[in-house]
């Protein structure tokens, strides 16, 4: 199949920009519109189970049919449920089944994912759907763990309290070094973008990541049709008061305090150098206290058994789906 045709996953940390460039792909036209993440292989497939297995493929689709994304397709209850039921061997199937129809109804020969936490599952993916492109919006991982601790306050991991925003800072940083190691393995089909760069340097960067998906992500056109947050930022701060402008970029440097800047840089400094963040801090200065180096140290393997026991074990199955904002059943 030519690249052009290629589905595209847009994923990322959260809070990275993820909205922002999904929503670019469709103002540049060659995607249907699709207004919602599927949250096929991230909860679906947690809830119901592997789905070349018949019972998983009819609860998968009653669970479906009741969903949010469902309801953004457009699509009726019988457009492709025998489809589903006959075909869908694995969340690639389901995805390509839905998605496919979509595009055709549109028009239009390819479709592109959103769902950040797609991240965790792309050699999935890509053995499921073997033509699939991964974009990666990187964030400033500063300016990304601020913004998730303004948005989600105390996260529940292990013990967090007034040390939220470094919880949410290791996040990042384990979810950016999975996502660089997963896209290492098929690296002709992963791009990473800087969020920064998409911000401040949108014409340039669309220009980059155009060539890699061949397709035209013309920036005139894109911003013409400012299709979501193109057109309407997802901020989590323009209610705060003050007047002051709207600058997503380098928030941390105004609104973190200096110990607070040298603690985060002295936990996660090796990866935002690694992904090309430049300190502020001397960091053979700056020690941890005990609280966070221990932090450091027992949260990237509790994220990662966190994962294992949701995806491959039966505790996924007990999800309450809460994000799939399902209407009562019939």
């Amino acid at each position: 199949m030519a690249r052009k045709n290629s589905p595209v996953f847009v994923i990322g940390c959260h809070r990275s920009g993820t909205a922002l460039l999904y929503d670019s792909l469709l103002s540049a036209d060659g995607f249907p519109l699709y207004h919602a993440s599927p949250y096929v292989h991230t909860t679906l497939l947690r809830i119901c189970g592997d789905p070349s297995i018949r019972r998983n493929r009819e609860k998968l689709m009653q669970l479906w049919l009741r969903s949010k994304a469902f309801r953004r397709t457009g699509l009726g209850a019988e457009d492709l449920r025998s489809k589903i039921l006959e075909e869908c061997r694995s969340g690639g199937d389901f995805l390509r089944i839905n998605l496919s129809e979509l595009a055709r109804r549109a028009g239009v020969q390819r479709w592109a994912v959103y769902d950040c936490d797609n991240i965790m599952h792309m050699r999935t993916i890509k053995r499921e759907v073997p033509d699939a492109l991964f974009v990666h919006v990187v964030r400033d991982g500063r300016d990304a763990a601020l913004s998730m601790k303004k948005q989600h306050g105390v996260p529940p991991r292990l013990w967090a309290g007034e040390r939220a925003l470094f919880a949410w800072a290791l996040l990042w940083q384990w979810t950016v070094r999975k996502g660089r190691h997963s896209g290492q393995k098929f690296p002709a089909d992963y791009i990473e973008v800087s969020y920064e760069e998409l911000v401040l340097h949108p014409e340039k960067t669309l220009s980059t990541l155009g060539e890699f998906l061949d397709h035209d992500l013309d920036y005139g056109r894109i911003q013409k049709a400012g299709v979501g947050r193109v057109a309407a930022p997802n901020t989590v701060w323009k209610a705060e008061p003050g007047g002051e402008a709207f600058s997503p970029v380098n928030r941390w440097k105004t609104k973190l305090s200096q110990p607070e800047i040298a603690a985060l840089e002295a936990l996660i400094g090796d990866t935002l150098e690694e992904f090309g963040y430049p300190l502020t801090t001397d960091r053979g200065r700056s020690r941890l206290d005990p609280t966070l180096s221990l932090m450091g140290i027992l949260y990237p393997p509790y994220f990662d058994a966190k994962l294992f026991l949701q995806s491959k074990t039966l505790v996924g199955r007990l999800a309450k789906g809460t994000r799939l904002e399902l209407e009562a059943p019939v």
